[in-house]
């Protein structure tokens, strides 16, 4: 196991075989983004694009109370009142939206608790989400009276479709863990003492999957999101046809025809 400084203790993270664990601590506050989390988490995801050992990504919170409970509501007299302070605030927002972008690893959000506001879109930065039963959803900017960036819209739309993402904006009521299975907000729904498993067993297995293939799935995934006028389609086909030209696409096919488990290198 190797940890990685990131500079708060609010923010931690460790890579144990391959897979990166990224833990929002926090717990005193229920995990809430607090301005040194914020300020943190860009470099750390940088270090973790950078880092050819790591091939899966698992955020989480800290403790069993909340994945991330949203931002920390007491720094906003301070960081969010005057524009020069929010134009900051927003910045630090972009940076961290621009990091998850450019992070070509597969990512996994493991979700006990509340997953609230600024938790929720941190959570929609994952590609998979996976959620105990007691984990609770929402967004309560309208109870709150800020505005709420078209990003974040955005993201959420994307998701659960205009219709889901207006009701839970307009009303800032909590989802459960099953109404947001069913609306596809979450990948699957797990008794809570099987949640810590079920990731581990699913990181596991991604990380033991080709990662030029991994990569490649993503890079269109992500593409298939954006504007198809504005797609990168010339990347995401170089990519693919990395994939049959690495050593990995030979493992595989050696692998199936001695009927074992195929060694990838990412090669």
């Amino acid at each position: 196991m190797s940890r990685i400084e990131t500079g708060t203790e609010k923010l931690l993270a460790e890579v144990v075989d391959g897979v990166a664990r990224v833990t929002f601590n926090n717990p005193a506050k229920r995990n809430a983004l607090s301005f040194e989390i914020r300020a943190a988490l860009p470099k750390l995801l940088q270090s973790l694009q950078d880092d050819p050992a790591v091939r899966v990504v698992v955020m989480t919170g800290a403790g069993s109370e909340a994945f991330v409970s949203g931002a920390d509501i007491s720094e906003f007299g301070q960081q969010r009142t005057s524009p020069e302070s929010r134009a900051e605030y927003d910045r630090q927002g972009t940076d961290s939206f621009r990091a998850w972008a450019t992070l070509d690893k597969p990512v996994i959000a493991m979700i006990r608790g509340f997953c609230i506001g600024g938790g929720l879109i941190t959570a929609l930065q994952a590609d998979i989400r996976i959620a105990s039963e007691d984990a609770q959803f929402g967004v309560p900017a309208a109870r709150l009276g800020l505005g709420y960036g078209f990003g974040g819209v955005e993201m959420l739309a994307q998701v659960v479709g205009a219709s889901w993402a207006a009701e839970i904006l307009f009303s800032a009521r909590r989802l459960g863990a099953a109404e947001a299975l069913a609306i596809g907000l979450v990948n699957r729904v797990v008794a809570g003492e099987k949640l810590e498993s079920e990731v581990t067993e699913l990181a596991r297995s991604i990380r033991d999957n080709a990662p030029l293939t991994v990569a490649a799935c993503k890079a269109a995934l992500r593409e298939l999101r954006r504007d198809p006028a504005k797609r990168d389609l010339a990347r995401v086909n170089a990519q693919v046809e990395a994939c049959f030209r690495s050593e990995d696409y030979k493992e595989g096919q050696r692998a199936f025809l001695e009927k074992r488990r195929p060694r990838f290198t990412g090669s």
